[in-house]
């Protein structure tokens, strides 16, 4: 037990180390404009802006598979972290400090909603910081289920689609819930980056795509190989 305690306190002092040292200046520039995008729009009204959406889904019209699917590929520990995962944090810090730049990011579920609620795409500490502590404020006031459903209803799918309704009207003709396994397991792959793996833009990119994204869910346990086989072979 002591040998355990002794572990996970030497694991948070690195990453006060981590995060204390480079400069205060960052911390306090990211709060600043926190507070500034709060003062502009509370997160009462912003939620209420996604959730006022005509074609807004709730968790339970969406496909089970949908949303293992999304979890596997863009956040396997959503369930287990409060908003900032920290193995993936210190994999991405060790990463940018090897490349000496921001080369890699760890955003979470809760932080990328952070982030399409209040930011845009600029690749700063600054606002990283800023979108930290959105995520934050996110976790204490909203439950996994409502952050992840907030999530897929405000991503974008490419094709000018904002919201997994849209996407899937516009790819398959169907509303989510009617998305077979195929099509829900490869809607799940294309936020990563739509201009890409968009059906539209480019069929194989997208099946190569929704291939990482079965592997993901058999990796973590969401299917089997041969579940995972199946559905490839259904869509073709």
């Amino acid at each position: 037990m002591k040998k355990c305690m002794k572990r996970i306190l030497i694991f948070f002092l690195v990453c006060m180390l981590i995060f204390l040292i480079p400069t205060g200046a960052i911390t306090y520039q990211g709060y600043q404009r926190y507070v500034q995008v709060m003062e502009e729009k509370t997160l009462d009204e912003k939620i209420d802006e996604i959730q006022s959406k005509p074609n807004y889904t709730k968790l339970q019209d969406l496909p089970q598979i949908y949303l293992d699917a999304v979890i596997s590929v863009e956040d396997k520990r959503f369930y287990q972290h409060y908003g900032i995962d920290p193995i993936s944090l210190v994999r991405a810090i060790r990463n940018n400090l090897r490349a000496k730049a921001l080369i890699e990011g760890d955003s979470t579920i809760t932080q990328q909603l952070a982030k399409n609620l209040y930011f845009d795409d600029e690749a700063s500490l600054v606002r990283k910081a800023a979108e930290a502590m959105v995520t934050v404020v996110l976790e204490e006031r909203y439950s996994k289920d409502e952050i992840l459903e907030l999530y897929v209803n405000c991503i974008y799918f490419g094709e000018s689609y904002y919201c997994v309704y849209d996407a899937s009207i516009g790819y398959f003709q169907k509303i989510p819930s009617q998305m077979t396994d195929f099509e829900a397991t490869m809607l799940a792959g294309i936020p990563n980056a739509p201009s890409a793996y968009a059906p539209t833009v480019n069929m194989n990119l997208a099946v190569k795509r929704q291939e990482k994204v079965l592997e993901s869910m058999v990796r973590e346990g969401y299917l089997t190989e041969q579940e995972a086989d199946i559905i490839q072979i259904s869509g073709k």
